[in-house]
């Protein structure tokens, strides 16, 4: 009888322990259920923080993925932003050490030429993919158009070949 309470325990206490692991494990991008996606009002400097709700995925690949596509999307359509081209979307997300590397489709290349516009979208992307509280330890991203890494988009006004960090901006 004893020896049955004791499997008892041990099993209990396994099953707590998966159980601690599994939900710590599966929120380690730091924000829970939301993730904070960040746009760059019409004056192009200032950078707005919005929470949007993430799906189940809580791998950083995934959570970067999605933070990409909202960041991409914006806020709603009456809110005043810069926005990306119509159309631009993530095409994939991959990690490399503390860099997200984000390939755009190649509607971001319509992006209207001139300095503030180009670099309000980067901005708003960067300062999403970079948020510590949404992926702590990621302070970079690299951007790739078309799977290609590009000197500049069309308008040459904001330089893509290096690797972006908030500091950049």
């Amino acid at each position: 009888m004893r020896s049955q309470r004791l499997i008892a325990v041990v099993i209990a206490v396994a099953v707590a322990i998966l159980g601690a692991w599994w939900v710590i494990k599966g929120r380690h991008h730091g924000g829970g259920d939301s993730i904070i996606v960040y746009y760059t009002k019409t004056d192009g400097r200032t950078e707005v923080p919005w929470r949007v709700t993430l799906g189940p995925a809580r791998d950083p690949k995934s959570v970067a993925f999605y933070a990409a596509a909202q960041a991409l999307a914006g806020p709603s359509s009456e809110i005043e932003a810069i926005r990306f081209p119509a159309g631009t979307h993530v095409r994939s997300v991959e990690i490399d050490g503390a860099v997200v590397d984000v390939d755009l489709s190649n509607e971001v290349s319509k992006s209207a030429e001139g300095g503030l516009a180009e670099t309000a979208e980067f901005k708003s992307l960067v300062w999403t993919l970079t948020d510590p509280k949404t992926l702590p330890g990621y302070q970079r991203s690299r951007i790739r158009v078309d799977g290609t890494r590009v000197a500049t988009l069309p308008g040459g006004h904001f330089e893509l070949d290096e690797p972006l960090s908030r500091t950049t901006f």
